[in-house]
């Protein structure tokens, strides 16, 4: 990072303090929280949000949504005291500081909210903060790219997810998770299917699970910081948050547990051979990042104690040891300006402090005891064997995990103990800000794991509880569970991963040629862009073809199949039609109306169709006099007189048609389908007047209108008092509607007077 002078790097530098105070602040406010959950306590929070929908604005604070709360605001604030050195002096870090800041907000609002509405509406701030992050450098043309790809992808994977926490709000009557949860499961649900395909796209694509995984080695565009948090502890894992939360409403089916082991599996074991594929060290975590999420993914497929404490003993050590590493990485590449593995050796002499940081973490990751590693993964172990497919999760979790223990001596052990290449810059020790998460976050998976019952009882069991229903009694996360079947597939695990390491070198170039006649997931994300463009050019060519008459067409055709539909398709048309009785008086405007349409659809002169529609416009208001509704009518004869009017004045500015061009004198498409369009909108009101009137509106503006308003003529004040924003809207657009006209008769008479010149 550049220098921009020592006065600027000290504002900056305060700047970015205070979203790490207030952010440590948030952090000890939780912890206030840890006795009242750990002791089986909920806290929740209600405001009204949308009364006439009964829709609040509620937060539910359980273990779970505590845990992910906890490393949100812990993990927050020191990569934000990371970020303040890190990019000090950058002209941008105040904007870079406020989307972190943001960023955090939504995702802590995402795990707290207990409205599933607004839960989404959190999950799409962080899909927009993370947006922003990604292109922070937008100068950048591939920052851009990578940031539109994300924001696309998981905007796309979100708006299923509305979709199926609306039908989620039908099938149980409610919106709140703590009351669809508390109700079981909705398997017997008729909605169920489709409540599970659309949640379940929504949490793939958000935690980036195959085929939608390729954005995320992408989202290594954004500065290492951003990488950091949001591969550790925040948006890839809002959608392992989403499962877990929704685990026993939508777990136990069959169609669950083959989903999410399969693609959470191969998840995994694809992103276990990419990591060890790459050079890049923050590509090389990055792809660890996804086999985290697959592994994660495939245990909450499962509903036994030990696969779910599997799961949440792995998401919060992952967090701990994922974060630490990238932050480590970040100051590899600060402090030599390079992170690629084949250059970087020898780093511990000139950096002691980050490789002791960076192995900590490591050696969590790669499950060596005491470290919290190596207690998640026994506990996974151990689910993966009672799993419903145990066979594929076990072998699926062995391959993931050997090659994890490979990729932690990758990334932590030959960068600084490895034989060093030519390096861009000579290397020095991170400050200390820089220096501090990777050491407090390194130092805290070794002190979880020897005092291992803290983190059981403060953060991973309450999680556990949480998701199981509370249900579970707990007591598996240990150090030393004695020799058994999860012992043993550690031992294979690190023979393995010891083997894969050293072969790691040959085994890359083998997966590189391999990679090489593969499916480009991200190339092919290229091509479905651009021919979404293609279709796009195609559309606009065929709809916008420059004629009115035809977007009229099409405008009422739509319309018209819009109420057909539901009439005739769906059953909808339920109507006793009796004769009426009519008068002489009322026939003969009938007869008038009738009249002046048919020669308005049938004339192919312009001025006498305006006559015609303005023989219909008169017929109209004598109906309003008939009825006794005579302001009514007086307003329609005077817009009536208003039109012609202006079609006069417009007539005179507009250019002269060519005399010998009369043009058809009968279009029966245009006349058949406003003959049809007429048909159904007088069997709508045929409809609506048959049935019974709502008159709780009508008897509030009668009762009002004189004690409230001071008003006698009711619909004068409805207008002017208890609607007086949508009268003001619709005067707003005809004084819009005729500047625009006016613009344009301008525009034609100076057009004429200069052809004339």
């Amino acid at each position: 990072m550049g220098e921009y002078g020592a006065k600027d790097a000290r504002w900056i530098s305060m700047a970015g303090m205070t979203p790490v105070i207030l952010t440590g602040a948030l952090f000890v406010y939780f912890c206030g929280m840890v006795p009242t959950i750990a002791s089986g306590g909920i806290i929740r929070h209600s405001i009204p949000w949308i009364p006439s929908l009964d829709i609040a604005l509620s937060f539910y604070i359980d273990g779970l949504s505590l845990m992910f709360s906890l490393l949100i605001t812990g993990i927050g604030a020191l990569v934000m005291l990371y970020s303040a050195r890190y990019l000090a002096g950058h002209p941008q870090f105040a904007r870079f500081a406020l989307y972190l800041f943001s960023f955090m907000l939504s995702m802590l609002g995402l795990v707290l909210a207990d409205n599933v509405l607004a839960l989404f509406v959190f999950w799409e701030l962080t899909t927009f903060t993370s947006y922003l992050l990604i292109g922070f450098s937008h100068a950048d043309p591939k920052s851009r790219r990578n940031a539109l790809q994300a924001l696309l992808l998981t905007a796309a994977g979100g708006l299923a997810l509305l979709a199926g926490f609306i039908l989620l709000g039908f099938a149980t009557g409610t919106y709140e998770l703590s009351e669809i949860n508390a109700a079981g499961s909705l398997a017997s649900n008729p909605l169920y299917g489709p409540i599970l395909v659309l949640v379940l796209l929504g949490a793939f694509t958000k935690s980036a699970q195959v085929p939608f995984h390729f954005w995320l080695p992408n989202a290594m565009a954004a500065p290492t910081p951003v990488s950091a948090y949001l591969h550790s502890a925040t948006m890839v894992k809002g959608g392992i948050y989403l499962l877990a939360r929704m685990h026993p409403s939508l777990s136990g089916t069959d169609a669950w547990i083959w989903t999410l082991t399969i693609f959470g599996g191969v998840t995994a074991v694809f992103a276990s051979l990419m990591a060890l594929r790459q050079t890049d060290l923050k590509q090389t975590l990055a792809y660890t990042t996804l086999m985290a999420l697959g592994t994660l993914t495939m245990f909450l497929a499962g509903s036994s104690g030990y696969a779910i404490t599997g799961a949440m003993a792995f998401l919060f050590v992952h967090s701990l040891y994922k974060a630490a590493l990238f932050l480590s990485v970040g100051i590899i590449d600060h402090a030599t300006g390079t992170r690629e593995a084949g250059v970087l050796g020898g780093l511990a002499g000139a950096m002691p402090v980050t490789a002791a940081a960076a192995g900590l973490a490591a050696l969590s990751m790669a499950g060596i005891p005491p470290f919290l590693g190596f207690i998640a993964k026994e506990v996974a172990y151990s689910g993966a064997v009672g799993a419903s497919l145990w066979g594929f999760v076990v072998l699926a979790a062995l391959a993931a995990n050997a090659l994890m223990f490979a990729v932690a001596g990758i990334v932590a052990f030959k960068p600084f103990f490895g034989p060093q290449g030519k390096l861009p810059h000579a290397p020095h020790e991170g400050p200390w800000p820089m220096l501090a998460g990777p050491v407090i976050l390194g130092v805290l998976g070794l002190a979880f794991g020897i005092l291992h019952g803290l983190a059981a009882s403060w953060v991973i069991e309450p999680a556990t509880n949480a998701v199981l229903g509370f249900t579970d009694s707990g007591g598996r996360v240990k150090l030393w569970a004695g020799f058994n079947l999860a012992l043993g597939l550690s031992v294979v695990t690190f023979i393995l991963g010891a083997i894969l390491y050293l072969r790691h070198q040959a085994l890359r170039d083998r997966l590189a040629a391999i990679e090489a006649r593969g499916p480009d997931f991200d190339a092919g994300w290229d091509r479905l862009m651009a021919w979404l463009v293609v279709v796009a050019e195609w559309q606009t060519r065929l709809i916008q073809t420059g004629v009115l008459r035809q977007y009229l067409f099409a405008t009422f055709a739509v319309t018209a199949v819009a109420l057909a539909l539901p009439l005739f398709w769906l059953g909808a048309l339920q109507l006793d039609l009796a004769m009426p009785s009519v008068t002489l008086r009322e026939g003969v405007v009938a007869a008038l109306i009738i009249a002046g349409a048919l020669l308005a659809a049938t004339t192919g002169s312009r001025i006498t169709g305006i006559a015609a529609l303005g023989v219909v416009g008169i017929g109209v208001a004598l109906i309003f006099i008939i009825y006794g509704a005579p302001d009514v009518a007086i307003t329609q004869l005077l817009v009536e007189m208003l039109i012609v009017v202006l079609i006069a004045i417009a007539a005179l500015r507009m250019p002269y048609l060519d005399p010998t061009d009369k043009g058809p004198a009968f279009r029966p498409r245009d006349a058949a389908l406003g003959g049809v369009l007429g048909v159904l909108v007088a069997l709508v009101m045929l409809m609506v007047t048959a049935g019974p009137i709502d008159r709780r509106l009508t008897d509030f503006f009668e009762a009002a209108s004189w004690t409230e308003a001071f008003g006698r003529n009711i619909v004068n004040v409805i207008l002017v008092d208890f609607r007086t924003l949508d009268t003001f809207g619709e005067i707003a657009v005809v004084i819009v509607a005729a500047l625009g006209a006016f613009a344009l008769l301008r525009s034609a008479r100076r057009d004429k007077g200069e052809e004339r010149e």
